[in-house]
């Protein structure tokens, strides 16, 4: 059974493009959204395997949908993603419950697969496989 994903990113064509992504990859894409309140309903409804959250949206930040998120739906594996891969703190990271992070240009070489399969949380304070610490 395909892993169930949400994709959470304010640019149309950024969700767009991971969903297909996805998509190829054999995730099966339940919702995109492009606010934080937009993915916490959404989360709530359907309870996604993983979560794909950009970090910088505009109303909510991705840290605070990233804890929103692991509060109600546990078992979700947030990965977290940005253009701007500069200012990204490790603690802020590990405090949100995000499973990664993946830089918005390493997507379609990162193995999401195994990213979004892990069983065990890959904190930014210890190296996990495809996703950049």
């Amino acid at each position: 059974m395909a892993l169930r994903i949400l994709v959470v990113d304010d640019n149309r064509h950024f969700r767009h493009s991971a969903g297909e992504l996805l998509a190829l990859l054999g995730f099966e894409l339940i919702d995109t959204t492009a606010d934080g309140e937009a993915a916490i309903a959404a989360a709530s409804r359907a309870c996604p395997d993983g979560v794909l959250l950009d970090i910088h949206l505009r109303e909510m930040d991705g840290y605070t949908v990233a804890a929103s998120l692991a509060a109600a739906c546990p078992a979700a594996r947030i990965v977290l993603t940005s253009s701007d891969v500069d200012d990204v703190p490790a603690a802020a990271l590990r405090e949100c419950g995000a499973t990664a992070f993946v830089p918005k240009t390493e997507l379609a070489t990162a193995d999401l697969r195994q990213i979004f399969a892990e069983e065990t949380s890959v904190r930014p304070d210890r190296p996990g496989p495809g996703g950049r610490h």
